[in-house]
């Protein structure tokens, strides 16, 4: 039975305008309430430092370690094989400078060189008494 002759049917339409009101409102919650913080296994706080570039270079001893095992200081290519060698040649280049501060000492060893030459040279550095080490590698162009 149709009780309702004369007047149309209204077709039925859903709103969404009230829907996506209540998800913004829920999606501002969360935001508002959800701490960005990372777990790490250890907090630290990592220093700063407000360093300008240095003036002057420091003195630099250049070691130099190839795949063979021979040693070059300052570009010279030296005999000796062992630490205490080593040691030896160090200090003569530092008195051939003429230099009154501790040398740098940098180490440039092929990518082939054994452990043992890298070690000798960081050794010869602690016998000659010379603390400042330092590598030098090149960056890889990708």
């Amino acid at each position: 039975m149709n009780f309702r002759k004369g007047r149309p049917r209204e077709d039925l339409e859903i709103n969404l305008i009230p829907f996506i009101d209540v998800l913004l409102v829920i999606v501002i919650f969360l935001m508002v309430t959800t701490t960005y913080s990372k777990f790490t296994a250890l907090q630290i706080t990592l220093p700063t430092a407000d360093a300008q570039k240095a003036l002057e270079q420091p003195f630099e001893i250049n070691i130099a370690v190839d795949a063979n095992g021979r040693y070059a200081v300052n570009n010279k290519r030296i005999a000796a094989r062992d630490a205490q060698g080593l040691s030896e040649e160090m200090q003569a280049a530092v008195k051939g400078s003429g230099s009154k501060v501790d040398p740098v000492i940098i180490i440039n060893a092929d990518a082939l060189a054994t452990h043992q030459t890298v070690i000798n040279v960081l050794e010869a550095a602690r016998m000659a008494g010379y603390p400042k080490v330092t590598f030098a590698a090149q960056s890889s162009s990708k």
